[in-house]
């Protein structure tokens, strides 16, 4: 049987850009549909733009912290429709880049929603094409709940379109990104509320990372409220009034919601092909990433296992090897690093200290400490890094590294190479540090 297409690639995000890049480089004809932007949310609406917010934010902190170091910065104030009028530039040029790469590697691409019609159809407005095989790559959306007044809230997606900075802003959710956008506003002069449900936000990272963290954004004044709930929001002549389940109420220029992610299936035909979803809605597949459909694939965040960019497009190049080559490496879940853009910002890689000891019981030894960075020794921030290294003591491998503080993804990434490689607690005992930097800790922990 002949098709249109050898390979037929529902969204341009990260792991459907490169999956579809590689496959016509080996030699498969290739059709890649995107209903938005060229890169997905990573360059869209996540990582990228939420970064240069990032680098935004901490200026005032950096301009205050200048007189420490002689300099006198005065008059310092923010332009904020510049900032978003120049972050809209520099996607606007990835965007054009990534359509480039397709371009350049014979990818045809639909600028529109693609609907799968069959194990081996894909219908694109009005007309519909075969391919021998399908990826579904399109990626999650925010989910926001249902509650009185629930239409003034807005996600993430909105936060990067605002036409001006919010003076009261609240981020509702203890996730990574309601934690990243807290530390942003509040860098940019909002004054900050983060609401959480719980009693501690990241959950999932390290306990004590989670805590420094906590004491860290309370030293930056950003106000916040744990085993909080929003129980109604109404727009009043002085902004958005919230009311909270534990009682009390405030005002609020912008409420943002950071509640979570589900994959985006909706209305994409997958059941027409007999493609299974699991009890959260994401797409099911094997090791392969094939799913209930043989001729049917998917990677990123449409299957839910780890949701960060370079996982997608490592789970894309699997594919487009696999199906199209002499196979390539599996993807390798384990030991992956995490950063988390919060202020300051942390990054991991490796077991908790919770899951060590779940695991091994005694057998595992903790080497942790804290201290004010040298960069701020002149200054009268108060902010400090934090660094732990879990260790399984019968073996001496390293079982985890996290880190809070200045350039903490930077660094933990070369720690993640350490650790794939099996590095041993004595390896980093032998290892000459890098003096004066913050680094250097992880090579003369002794206690």
């Amino acid at each position: 049987m002949s098709f249109d297409y050898d390979y037929f690639v529902i969204g341009a995000g990260s792991g459907g850009v490169r999956s579809s890049r590689i496959a016509a480089q080996l030699g498969a004809k290739v059709a890649v549909a995107e209903e938005s932007f060229m890169g997905g949310t990573c360059v869209n609406v996540g990582c990228v733009p939420k970064k240069l917010l990032v680098y935004a934010s901490h200026f005032m902190e950096e301009f205050h912290m200048a007189s420490g170091y002689g300099w006198n910065v005065d008059d310092i104030s923010l332009d904020w429709s510049k900032l978003i009028k120049n972050k809209d530039q520099e996607i606007a040029r990835l965007n054009k880049i990534y359509q480039g790469i397709l371009d350049r590697a014979g990818v045809e691409v639909f600028p529109e929603r693609a609907v799968v019609t069959g194990p081996n159809s894909v219908k694109c407005g009005d007309k519909e094409f075969t391919a021998k095989y399908i990826l579904v790559a399109t990626g999650g959306r925010p989910t926001i709940p249902t509650f009185s007044g629930s239409e003034h809230v807005i996600s993430s997606n909105e936060m990067f379109y605002l036409e001006e900075l919010p003076k009261r802003f609240l981020v509702v959710g203890g996730g990574y990104i309601g934690v990243e956008f807290a530390g942003i506003m509040n860098g940019l002069g909002s004054k900050t509320t983060l609401s959480y449900r719980r009693d501690l936000f990241l959950r999932g990272f390290d306990d004590s990372m989670r805590t420094f963290i906590r004491d860290e954004m309370t030293k930056k004044e950003i106000d916040l409220k744990f085993n909080s709930n929003v129980s109604s929001i109404v727009k009043t002549d002085d902004g958005l009034e919230v009311s909270f389940e534990e009682g009390g109420k405030e005002v609020f220029d912008q409420v943002l919601y950071a509640t979570g992610r589900h994959p985006y299936v909706q209305g994409l035909g997958l059941e027409t092909a007999g493609v299974e979803l699991d009890e959260k809605g994401a797409v099911k597949v094997d090791a392969k990433f094939k799913t209930s459909c043989p001729s049917i694939y998917a990677v990123g965040d449409v299957i839910d296992r780890v949701q960060l960019t370079p996982v997608a497009l490592a789970e894309g190049m699997f594919v487009a090897h696999d199906l199209f080559g002499n196979g390539f490496r599996e993807v390798d879940y384990e030991l992956i690093p995490t950063a988390i853009f919060s202020q300051p910002e942390m990054a991991t890689v490796g077991l908790t200290e919770t899951k060590a000891r779940e695991k091994f019981g005694d057998d595992v030894k903790v080497y942790d400490g804290s201290f004010r960075p040298m960069k701020l020794v002149l200054t009268d921030s108060e902010e400090r890094t934090m660094v732990k290294m879990i260790v399984r003591k019968s073996t001496d491998e390293v079982l985890g590294i996290h880190m809070g503080g200045l350039y903490s993804g930077e660094i933990i990434q070369g720690m993640a190479v350490a650790l794939k490689a099996g590095a041993k607690k004595e390896d980093f005992d032998r290892t000459i540090g890098i003096h004066p930097t913050s680094a250097e800790e992880f090579v003369t922990m002794r206690d």
